[in-house]
Formats: C-alpha cells, sequence, structure tokens
C-alpha cells in the first residue's frame, strides 16, 4: 500500500536549464505523519550533495517556505515553477511493509537518478503548498533533516534507485502496490533515454537505429504542427520536446557506434 509519494519535476542533467517543479502526490501529515517523513528523507538524504553556496542558502530558503513560497522565484540557483512540461521526474515514496517478506518495516524508495539541488527545493516547494496545520508538521521533519544531513528517519527499510522510472505513472493514494516486484522492462537504460524513447514511441525491447529516429521524430512532429490539423495550444513546446527527444538519442548513436577512421585505422 502507498503511505506517502512525492514527484519532483526538474531539468534533465543535459540540459543547460536549472528548472525546478511539483507534480501530484499524497502527502499525510495526521498520524504517523509519512508525508512529512518523505519529505524530511529527501532532504536528509540530498543535502550532502548541495554545493557550499546552495548550502549557506539553505536556511534562508527554509525560513521562506515555512511561510509559504509564492512561485515563479529563484532559490538555490534553480527557477522555481508550476509548469512541469518536458521535466524529469524524481519520484520518492514511501509503501507498506513487504510482509510476504517478513519485513515489518514500511519502505522508503528514494528515486537518485538526478541532481541533489532540485530534490531538496521540490521537497521544500511540497512542504509549503500544505495546509498550514500540515505545512507546521512537515517542517518538524524538515528542520530535522537540515540539522542531520544524511541521517534518514528510522524505523525504514531503505531503498534507492539509480535509474529512475520517468514514464510509469504511481498508483493512487491508499492503493496496492508491488515493491520490487516482476521484472522491469525498462531495466538498465538510463532515465535520459528512457524518456527520448518513449517521447518517440520506441518500446524497450526496439533497438535504437538513427534512420528509425528520424523518420519517428518527422512522423511525429508532422503530427503535431498546426499546419497538418493539430492544435496550436501546446504545439510548440510539443515540437520542442521532439526535438529534445531526437538529439539526446542520437548523441547516444554517435557514442556507441564505431567511427570509420577507427574500422579503417590498421589497414595497410
Amino acid at each position: 500500500m502507498l503511505l506517502a509519494e512525492l514527484n519532483i519535476r526538474h531539468t534533465r542533467r543535459h540540459m543547460p536549464t536549472r528548472r525546478v517543479a511539483v507534480d501530484d502526490g499524497y502527502l499525510p501529515t495526521s498520524g504517523p505523519a509519512f508525508g512529512g517523513v518523505l519529505i524530511g528523507a529527501v532532504i536528509a538524504e540530498h543535502v550532502p550533495g548541495l554545493d557550499e553556496e546552495q548550502f549557506d542558502a539553505l536556511h534562508r530558503l527554509v525560513d521562506v517556505a515555512r511561510r509559504g513560497l509564492t512561485v515563479p522565484r529563484i532559490a538555490l540557483r534553480y527557477r522555481l515553477q508550476r509548469d512541469t512540461h518536458g521535466l524529469d521526474r524524481s519520484r520518492h515514496r514511501i509503501t507498506s511493509a513487504a510482509v510476504e517478506r517478513g519485513s515489518l518495516r514500511p519502505v522508503l524508495e528514494l528515486d537518485l537518478h538526478g541532481p541533489a539541488a532540485p530534490q531538496v527545493i521540490g521537497a521544500l516547494m511540497a512542504a509549503a503548498q500544505l495546509p498550514p496545520s500540515g505545512r507546521t508538521v512537515a517542517f518538524r521533519f524538515v528542520d530535522a533533516a537540515v540539522a542531520r544531513p544524511g541521517v534518514l528517519p528510522e524505523g525504514l527499510e531503505v531503498r534507492r534507485r539509480y535509474e529512475g522510472l520517468p514514464g510509469a505513472r504511481p498508483p493512487g493514494p491508499g492503493t496496492t502496490t508491488t515493491v520490487g516486484g516482476g521484472p522491469d522492462e525498462w531495466a538498465g537504460i538510463p532515465s535520459e533515454r528512457r524518456w527520448a524513447m518513449e517521447v518517440l514511441g520506441l518500446h524497450a525491447g526496439l533497438a535504437v537505429e538513427r534512420d528509425d529516429v528520424q523518420r519517428r521524430f518527422r512522423r511525429l512532429v508532422r503530427l503535431a504542427h498546426p499546419d497538418h490539423g493539430a492544435g496550436s495550444t501546446g504545439a510548440a513546446e510539443r515540437i520542442a520536446e521532439l526535438s529534445e527527444a531526437r538529439e539526446l538519442l542520437l548523441s547516444v548513436i554517435a557514442s556507441t557506434t564505431p567511427s570509420a577512421s577507427a574500422g579503417s585505422g590498421s589497414a595497410g
């Protein structure tokens, strides 16, 4: 069963911009307050990854967030915004204990495929968006995390995920979910490459080839363009997303394809 979930949206590692937003999540602050526990855990895990300048500015950001953050704004050299279009997603959650495996502790899943700063900022944004009573509870965990960076809440089984799940939709609050269940067809495929493949309609088992990527890109751009009957709202963003996905996959292909000169360098 899902006990808490925090979805943080952020710029992908290969992009020059720095943006952070918060997506739909589930952060209960009554009873065991698993939402507060999760917010604190994400901050505690990622504060050690901040650079010196960001760490020095963190306490000021916490004080501002405690009173409620206005968005958009700049913090820790990132733009805080509401728009999530084109952003990567880091999904953190707490699920009920895997009793069938003999565990009695709730499972804390930390998504570590993204940079540290957006995770700290996103957790503070989520805490700031809670109602006043819930915000008070959440910031108790925030304060504890900032005071003891790297120290996670006790009583949880911690699982760290380094590849992320950018395309998967999480189960709804209170629904049953299998933690570490069946085999993942995307296992071993980096998060950003998976995102690009999904944008262009490539499945996990398909080979990524230059001609196929170009063909899919041209077809999807044509379908997204208003001149071909698509709506004008969001067309530019969709075309930009397709272009970004194509460039990423073409760079992957170029980096894994031996050059012609390499194959003939030993001749003679």
